[in-house]
């Protein structure tokens, strides 16, 4: 099984969408980088993509772009983990929804109540984190080569496709136009 058969959410028009293409995990980590850049405390990333897309490389992207202690890794088996600043930045929630059944598992783990306080990014989160907040970063990975469990090559060209969700991205859409700009 390489994809998930996640909930069938159906987001709204983006405000803007952009494709990135990655031909090896450390772009993959430096569109993370990037993107950590815009980042702020409230703000939901929502990562989709099958198995071995790189959802979780991103994720360590933003992280070091972020600042964060400690080494990103999947938090499949704990669902969250919660990584400090030692950049005096607000802190990345990490969620994996994978094993999660529906959105009721997911309001156990209280992320509105420290919604505030970080950036939360959940990796197979389309579905689940549509109660979070209507303002959302999404970015859907894919990639190019044929996709088995037993072949998952972290250097293998992908394309990230970086949607803005609700009014906060509305607002920063030309900052972020500015960060992708020849990156397509």
């Amino acid at each position: 099984m390489t994809d998930r058969l996640a909930p069938r959410f159906e987001y709204p028009a983006p405000c803007f969408e952009y494709v990135v293409r990655s031909r090896t995990a450390e772009q993959t980590r430096d569109v993370g980088r990037r993107l950590a850049v815009l980042l702020r405390s409230g703000d939901v990333v929502v990562l989709s993509g099958g198995l071995g897309a790189g959802k979780t490389t991103l994720a360590q992207g933003i992280g070091a772009g972020l600042g964060i202690r400690g080494d990103v890794t999947s938090p499949t088996f704990v669902i969250s983990r919660v990584h400090p600043s030692l950049v005096d930045g607000p802190p990345l929630v990490h969620v994996d929804a994978y094993r999660l059944h529906d959105g009721a598992e997911l309001d156990d783990l209280d992320l509105d109540e420290t919604l505030e306080m970080g950036v939360t990014v959940v990796e197979w989160g389309d579905g689940f984190v549509d109660n979070l907040s209507s303002d959302r970063l999404r970015v859907s990975l894919q990639r190019s080569g044929v996709q088995r469990d037993t072949d998952l090559v972290a250097d293998e060209p992908r394309s990230l496709t970086v949607q803005g969700f609700g009014s906060r991205w509305a607002s920063a859409a030309a900052e972020t136009a500015e960060l992708f700009r020849d990156q397509g």
